[in-house]
């Protein structure tokens, strides 16, 4: 159970029963979380077919992902974790999504980016879902107002993710995010990790965020 193949294996089977149970039959992304994991630690996975990786901070991708990229040119990389503005060159550069835009200044900041790279780069709007003050994310009645200004700054809207309190029952926030998403016009649901990403794909989940049913512990 514990060569990496196997787990990997083990995820895709719990999300296709996930969506069956669900009756759903639109495609579920699977981004696996290689935050704080080696180079030797991602290579099996990547020879597996994952396809999809997630990263939470741009130093760290940078220093992994160029030459793990190079021999698998297909792979696409998210990046799942907090954003500076000073760091959303590098990241427009870098990323082919982006799930951490959370406030007006880094609306400007990636608009300006992308608009020097002359690359688009979908987001999702994190939602602060639990109204957590240590949590990053918009908080929800200033939602509609940031979604209007990604939308003016032509910003790429993939739709919106979210992080639940730690220890509570996920289900009411994910079905919260997915009224949300509906009532802004937005299709994309980037939630759910590996503790509750078949309850999180019951209720609607485009994307999943796994790392420890994959990897394991963390380094």
């Amino acid at each position: 159970m514990d060569r990496p193949e196997t787990r990997l294996e083990n995820v895709n089977a719990r999300i296709t029963a996930a969506a069956k149970l669900a009756r759903r039959t639109d495609p579920i992304t699977l981004i696996a979380v290689s935050k704080t994991h080696s180079a030797e630690a991602i290579r099996p996975l990547i020879a597996a077919g994952q396809r999809v990786f997630g990263e939470n901070r741009v130093q760290e991708a940078q220093a992994k992902w160029p030459a793990l990229r190079e021999a698998r040119p297909d792979i696409a990389l998210h990046l799942v974790g907090q954003l500076q503005s000073n760091k959303a060159d590098e990241a427009v550069s870098l990323f082919d999504c982006i799930h951490s835009l959370d406030r007006s200044s880094l609306v400007a900041a990636l608009a300006r980016a992308m608009d020097k790279a002359g690359r688009q780069v979908p987001c999702f709007v994190q939602v602060n879902i639990g109204a957590e003050e240590q949590k990053g994310g918009c908080a929800i009645a200033e939602l509609p107002a940031l979604l209007a200004e990604a939308r003016a700054a032509d910003l790429p809207l993939a739709g919106l993710m979210c992080v639940p309190p730690f220890g509570i029952e996920p289900a009411p926030f994910f079905a919260l995010l997915g009224k949300l998403a509906d009532d802004n016009g937005l299709a994309g649901l980037s939630m759910g990790m590996s503790d509750d990403f078949e309850t999180a794909i019951t209720l609607g989940a485009t994307h999943v965020r796994v790392g420890s049913a994959l990897f394991g512990a963390r380094e």
